[in-house]
């Protein structure tokens, strides 16, 4: 009989549903990934729909155990799109409505409410989370609301929520398992990140029965065995992170002070702030980085809506590209963007801005502008809010950021890598293994069942591919940045 030395991540993302099987080094063993419509049912509203999740989940995940053979897989992880929220009925397993999706702005009028009600520092304090749409509480209390009859059916017990996460786990298992991991649910604005529980005061707040929500587990726990009459094998489900935390994980963000940033469909920096939160006073989210082997570590996050989704804009909305490959090269074809900036606020801007009115705007055309100035112009918008954010971690923490690993289809792209390292002026790392996030859910599953012993063992299997140090000199750095400063506030006037 064959040995289980292999994990398999389930990566549920924002436009993808993938699964990957991984060596305990690390190393990416088998794949498979569909890709996940969007739907768009009204200005700023994102969904997407859970049945159809669902349903990839499990053609993916069947497509890698067939590839690598079932009896050599020792546990499952998953990893998912934070904050995206799903409500089914508790009998049927049918969701009540479409998913509700991170990007989504139809809480704003709750979060302003909410704002003019004062509330912000008290949600602060507890979740370390800023009011806004960004995160699940505003979406349950949408579908409560206005979904016909869910708001009874919640109060008589009948309904569950979850994020991504727990929908999966919940159908994987048969409906056995309704959990989530700590990191989850600190994005949701429901949980005490210090107590990791639950807060009655804000279930109040948002109007959510406490009888809807999961039970929160550590990142590397176990959450139940797979029922055979879904994926046709019964397995340890044994690790789950949202999906920045499982970067963390991947990345082996192990220190206080150390900083992964992921370049998906938008872009996430995390730095470890460890066992003790830090409370921004600059925009900026703290959050559980995760809670492995009874040890909770904490970090502060910089969320960037739009990255990787500019180069979608780009390809599928103004149709000046056919595939992101060919970004690089364009780029690389001018000398500059000719003082042009994008500013690709097209759900709003993230931090540290949290301006959800903020619109898109592309800003210094010229007749001389062509598709390599625009194309350049939103490759280097990912590296300016990345500086953003950095600029904020180090008000709130103190700490100088040293170096940056990076992560994400992104990062694929050298060009965008180098101005990135020029600047932010530091070091960036690029791993051999730029899927961390399912590299994440695979080490914390590894750790849920022995396979890795401790945090030690899964750092050791982080290997770096590149490292891109800056090259650019200073006054230029400082000019480029002071227009992107001067783009931001044309557009939030």
């Amino acid at each position: 009989m064959a040995k289980a030395d292999l994990i398999l991540a389930i990566d549920q993302g924002t436009t993808s549903t993938r699964a990957i099987a991984f060596a305990l080094s690390g190393e990416p063993q088998a794949s498979a990934q569909k890709e996940l419509p969007q739907i768009y049912p009204d200005d700023g509203w994102v969904e997407h729909d859970p049945e159809e999740i669902w349903r990839a989940t499990v053609e993916v995940t069947k497509s890698v155990l067939a590839k690598v053979g079932a009896a050599r897989v020792a546990a499952i992880g998953i990893t998912n799109q934070r904050e995206t929220a799903v409500v089914w009925d508790r009998k049927s397993g049918k969701p009540v409505h479409n998913a509700i999706v991170w990007q989504d702005r139809r809480g704003a009028p709750l979060c302003k409410k909410l704002l003019a009600d004062g509330l912000e520092p008290v949600i602060q304090r507890k979740t370390g989370l800023l009011i806004d749409s960004y995160f699940s509480a505003t979406k349950i209390a949408w579908i409560l609301e206005n979904v016909a009859g869910a708001r009874a059916a919640a109060e008589r017990g009948e309904l569950a929520f979850g994020t991504i996460d727990t929908f999966l786990l919940w159908r994987l298992t048969g409906g056995r398992v309704h959990a989530t991991d700590v990191t989850n649910a600190s994005r949701t604005m429901l949980c005490d990140i210090h107590r990791l529980d639950w807060d009655d005061e804000l279930l109040r707040v948002f109007g959510v029965p406490r009888s809807m929500l999961p039970e929160i587990r550590e990142n590397a726990a176990d959450f139940g065995t797979t029922d055979p009459r879904e994926i046709d094998v019964a397995l340890p489900v044994a690790g789950m992170a949202g999906d920045q935390q499982a970067a963390v994980i991947g990345q082996a963000c192990f220190q206080p002070g150390m900083i992964k940033s992921t370049y998906g469909t938008g872009c996430f920096a995390l730095m470890n702030t460890g066992a003790t939160p830090v409370l921004s006073k600059n925009r900026l989210l703290t959050t559980v980085g995760y809670k492995l082997q009874g040890e909770t570590a904490y970090a502060v996050e910089g969320s960037i809506f739009i990255a990787g989704a500019a180069v979608q804009w780009l390809r599928d909305g103004l149709k000046l590209i056919q595939q992101a490959g060919e970004t690089e090269r364009l780029a690389r074809s001018v000398r500059g963007t000719g003082g042009v900036y994008l500013v690709p606020a097209f759900t709003g801007l993230g931090a540290p801005y949290w301006d959800p009115m903020a619109r898109g705007a592309l800003l210094g055309l010229t007749r001389d502008t062509g598709i390599a100035e625009i194309v350049r112009a939103a490759l280097e918008a990912v590296c300016y809010q990345t500086r953003d954010l950095m600029s904020a971690m180090v008000a709130d923490t103190g700490t100088e950021v040293k170096s940056l690993r990076v992560d994400g289809g992104m990062v694929r792209n050298d060009w965008v890598m180098q101005f990135l390292s020029d600047l932010l002026a530091v070091p960036i790392g690029r791993p051999v293994v730029i899927e961390t996030t399912a590299l994440g859910a695979a080490m914390a599953a590894a750790l849920g069942v022995g396979l890795l012993p401790d945090l030690k063992a899964a750092a050791a299997n982080w290997q770096q591919e590149r490292l891109f140090n800056p090259d650019m000199p200073a006054e230029e750095r400082e000019r480029l940045y002071a227009g992107w400063q001067a783009a931001i506030r044309r557009i939030r006037s």
